[in-house]
């Protein structure tokens, strides 16, 4: 897999996951609570249960989505090439 192969695929896999992701816990949540989810959580007419509660929710379930997505990606770039892409190898020169 060529370099090039890589960075797109390395960086455009995590993005799409966050998307799909941010879009599945919209959905969620509006079936949980019957509401939007908070538009801005900083607003201070925002409830702070809710806002927390939904900051906690997308960071916990974009980055899992991301990282899920970003090791998939690394594997089938190892698949495609036979090695894992530089800057996914660990470094064992420490």
């Amino acid at each position: 897999m060529s370099s090039t192969t890589w960075k797109v695929l390395g960086t455009g896999a995590p993005v799409v996951a966050a998307i799909l992701a941010r879009k599945a816990l919209t959905s969620g949540w509006q079936r949980a609570t019957g509401n939007e989810p908070p538009s801005n959580p900083a607003d201070p007419e925002t409830d702070w249960r809710e806002a927390v509660l939904w900051g906690a929710l997308t960071g916990a379930v974009i980055g899992l989505a991301r990282m899920a997505a970003s090791r998939q990606a690394a594997r089938l770039a190892q698949k495609a090439s036979g090695e894992l892409p530089d800057d996914v190898r660990r470094d064992t020169t420490a």
